[in-house]
């Protein structure tokens, strides 16, 4: 398995960026090709020192590092990194990463 996560950092405006996230992004991001499961987290990102300044992760999970590069060069892919500026102004890091259970 493989996962790509999105970490988004604190938005201007949180309401503003739930209701696209949530309403036009995420079904957006759900007809990625392979895509198997898509979770992020709820309430408050935490560190070990408290709360921390990103806003939001999202976990994608593909069955290889190959169904990720798959999904990202089609044209959902590019629709769905394409939108990331039509939200995510404070900033988002992309990173992915093959998983395993151990």
């Amino acid at each position: 398995m493989a996962k790509l996560f999105a970490v988004y950092q604190q938005p201007n405006d949180p309401a503003a960026f739930d209701n696209y996230y949530f309403n036009k992004h995420v079904p957006l991001a759900k007809t990625l090709p392979g895509l198997r499961s898509y979770e992020v987290t709820r309430g408050d990102v935490m560190g070990m020192g408290g709360k921390h300044g990103v806003y939001l992760i999202a976990a994608l999970e593909f069955d290889s590092m190959e169904s990720i590069s798959a999904a990202m060069a089609s044209p959902q892919g590019q629709a769905t990194a394409g939108d990331l500026a039509n939200f995510a102004a404070a900033g988002v890091e992309v990173m992915m990463g093959e998983t395993a259970l151990i």
